[in-house]
C-alpha cells in the first residue's frame, strides 16, 4: 500500500498545477510529512503549505515546524470553520500568478527549469581575475525585527548616543532612519526600520507607510541585523522576515537582544543557535550573536559578525577553482540518472557577486531534480567558506565560454 500511495502521490504532482501540501497543524510534523515533501521539492511545481486545524490548542507549535519542510510559510487554516480561506486564496494568486488562478491562459516563452534560480547582485565581468574585497565605502546596514525588540536601542548603544527615539511603547520608530557612523574605523550607514509587523495588524495609513519604508531599506541594505527578543525568539513574524531578507539577496545577522534578562544563558544560546539551523536552512551557517542594547554586552561580537558576513556576501572564487571543485563533486557524487540517461555538468563559474551566484552549464537543466541542485549549494558553501549568505545557482545549456581562453593567455 505504502508503494501505491507513493505512486498515485507522483502522478497527481506531475498533473498538478499547484500543489496544496497539507499539514496537521494541532499533531505537528509526521515523519511521512518529510517524505512528501522531498517529492515535492523535486517536482518543481508551485507549492503552498497548508496548516489545516489551525484553531486547536497548540497549533502554533506546529506551525512553526512546518518551516523545516522547506517549502515556504505556511497558511493557517481551519477546513472545519472555515477559517484562513481569504489567506489561501490570497497564497494562491501569489504562487500561479492572477491569470492562471482564474482559469486565463497564459502565454510562457522561454520560462526558466524549475531548478534554477534567477541570478541577482553585481555582474563579475572577468571570472578569471583575482578576487578582492573594497573596504573603503561605506557598509549599508539595515536593523529591523519585530515591534519593540530593541532596534533603536540597539543602534543608539552601537553608536554610543541618544540618536534614535526609544521607549517602550511598541512602533514608536515610525519612519526608516538612517545614521552615518564609524567602526573602528570602517564606515557604515545604519538604517532603523519601523516594527515590522504582520499585514492584518497593520491598520493606521501611516503604519502602512512605515512597512513599507522598513521594506525599501532592506532592499537597500547590504547586510540585515535581525533583532529577536531573546526571551521571546523566532515567532512566524521572525521566520517571515528572515525569509524576505533571504529572498532579495541581502545577508542576515541574527542579534538575540534582551540577553540580560535570560537565567540559563549557555544552555539558551545551544538551543537557539540550533533553532536558527533548522529553522532557516536556506542561509545555512547564519552568524548569530547574543547581545543586551541595554548594557552593551556583546555588541562588539556583533559587529565582527557583521563584517565577516559582509566579505563572505561579496565572495569571488575563480572559475578555475570551481572547476576543479566540481571535478571532485563529479567523481565522488554526480548528478542522478534521469529516465534512465545521466545527466552531464560541463563546468560552472560564477556570474554574480552580493550574493553569490554560479553559473551551472548542464546537458538538460529542465530535468536536474532540486535536491541535486541544494547538494551543490550546500557543497559551494562548504568547501569555499560561505556561512550565512543566499547563493544562487542558475543551470545553463550554453556552451562553455572560457574554452581555450586558458591558451590564449600564455
Amino acid at each position: 500500500l505504502p508503494g501505491r500511495m507513493r505512486a498515485q502521490t507522483e502522478i497527481a504532482i506531475r498533473e498538478a498545477d499547484l500543489i496544496f501540501f497539507t499539514i496537521d497543524a494541532k499533531s505537528g510534523l509526521m515523519p511521512d510529512d518529510k517524505t512528501f515533501a522531498e517529492i515535492v521539492r523535486k517536482s518543481g511545481k508551485p507549492v503552498v503549505v497548508v496548516a489545516n486545524k489551525a484553531e486547536a490548542r497548540g497549533a502554533q507549535g506546529g506551525m512553526l515546524e512546518a518551516w523545516e519542510l522547506g517549502l515556504g510559510e505556511p497558511i493557517p487554516v481551519s477546513a472545519e470553520h472555515g477559517q484562513g480561506l481569504p489567506d489561501l486564496r490570497d497564497a494562491v494568486i501569489a504562487a500561479l500568478g492572477e491569470a492562471r488562478a482564474f482559469g486565463e491562459e497564459e502565454e510562457v516563452a522561454d520560462e526558466e527549469p524549475a531548478a534554477s534560480e534567477v541570478l541577482i547582485g553585481e555582474d563579475i565581468t572577468d571570472p578569471d581575475a583575482e578576487p578582492s574585497y573594497d573596504d573603503t565605502k561605506p557598509m549599508r546596514i539595515a536593523v529591523v525585527g519585530r515591534p519593540n525588540a530593541g532596534k533603536s536601542t540597539l543602534i543608539n548603544a552601537l553608536i554610543g548616543e541618544e540618536r534614535l527615539l526609544t521607549g517602550p511603547e511598541a512602533g514608536i520608530t515610525r519612519d526608516s532612519i538612517s545614521v552615518d557612523w564609524d567602526w573602528h574605523g570602517r564606515r557604515l550607514k545604519l538604517f532603523d526600520t519601523a516594527g515590522m509587523r504582520r499585514k492584518a495588524r497593520i491598520h493606521e495609513k501611516l503604519e502602512v507607510m512605515s512597512v513599507q519604508d522598513g521594506l525599501r531599506a532592506i532592499r537597500f541594505a547590504e547586510i540585515v541585523i535581525i533583532v529577536l527578543d531573546a526571551t521571546i525568539p523566532f515567532e512566524k513574524q521572525d521566520l517571515q522576515i528572515a525569509d524576505l531578507i533571504i529572498r532579495e539577496g541581502r545577508a542576515p545577522v541574527i542579534a538575540f537582544n534582551k540577553w540580560d534578562m535570560i537565567d540559563h544563558p549557555q544552555e539558551l544560546l545551544a538551543e537557539l543557535r540550533e533553532k536558527t539551523e533548522r529553522l532557516l536552512p536556506q542561509a545555512r551557517g547564519m552568524q548569530a550573536v547574543p547581545v543586551s542594547a541595554e548594557t552593551g554586552r556583546g555588541l562588539d561580537k556583533l559587529m565582527d559578525a557583521v563584517i565577516r558576513t559582509h566579505r563572505v556576501w561579496n565572495s569571488r572564487v575563480s572559475t578555475g577553482k570551481l572547476n576543479r571543485w566540481l571535478e571532485g563533486i563529479l567523481a565522488h557524487h554526480p548528478p542522478p540518472a534521469v529516465a534512465g540517461r545521466r545527466l552531464k555538468i560541463k563546468y560552472v563559474t560564477q556570474a554574480k557577486t552580493r550574493p553569490p551566484g554560479f553559473v551551472v552549464s548542464c546537458s538538460r537543466p529542465d530535468a536536474m531534480p532540486q535536491s541535486y541542485v541544494r547538494y551543490l549549494s550546500n557543497s559551494l558553501r562548504e568547501a569555499f567558506d560561505m556561512p550565512g549568505v543566499p547563493i544562487r545557482i542558475a543551470l545553463r545549456t550554453s556552451e562553455n565560454p572560457f574554452a581555450g581562453k586558458a591558451k590564449k593567455r600564455r
